[in-house]
């Protein structure tokens, strides 16, 4: 974190003020070296790792993901942004979705080395709770569960998840339901993510 006291040196605040207008370009030189020296982390957690033990082809699958998205529905209208992060050396991906609605939830989602197969953990500020696994499928990632059933007398639904990369650099994630096994599915969400700048 840079405080306000921290932007520029101590030694710099003696300096005379017709000084360090003089040297006016350098100081900016500097606080742009700055800002970037303290970006670096930031931009070093992010990043594919090219070694460890989260290196494989296998846990850069959903890397297509990655990054900061508009989201709007299959309609055009805008419902939300969502930015995924690369965590713990590329081990993991945090999903970070705000909804225009106001609605707003992580997830968590990581490739099992032992199974072969991608888990999600999702949460939400409604209190939902949603645990997925899978696998990609002709270059889709396709997650599924079943979600908890709220009453004594409701049955578990079945999830589904469909991320596909476009050939225009958006992402599709279709979420569908069904409520007998698989059987016959319905639309949940039909969202398209366009990549921020």
């Amino acid at each position: 974190m840079v405080r306000p006291d921290d932007e520029v040196p101590h030694a710099l605040t003696r300096v005379d003020p017709a000084v360090l207008r003089h040297h006016h370009g350098a100081l900016r030189l500097l606080g742009v070296l700055a800002l970037l020296g303290a970006a670096m982390p930031a931009l070093a957690a992010d990043a594919a790792p090219k070694a460890g033990p989260c290196a494989s082809a296998e846990h850069r699958q959903f890397d297509f993901w990655r990054g900061s998205w508009e989201v709007r529905d299959a309609k055009g209208k805008r419902v939300g942004s969502n930015r995924i992060n690369a965590l713990y050396q590329g081990c993991a991906l945090q999903e970070n979705w705000n909804g225009a609605g106001g609605h707003s939830g992580t997830s968590l989602n990581v490739y099992d080395a032992d199974t072969k197969r991608w888990h999600q953990t999702w949460v939400d500020n409604g209190g939902g709770l949603l645990l997925l696994d899978g696998e990609l499928v002709n270059g889709s990632m396709v997650l599924a569960g079943d979600s908890k059933p709220s009453g004594a007398d409701a049955k578990a639904t079945r999830q589904r998840i469909t991320w596909t990369p476009l050939p225009d650099g958006r992402v599709r994630q279709l979420w569908e339901s069904s409520e007998d096994r698989g059987g016959t599915w319905t639309v949940v969400f039909d969202g398209y993510y366009t990549k921020l700048p």
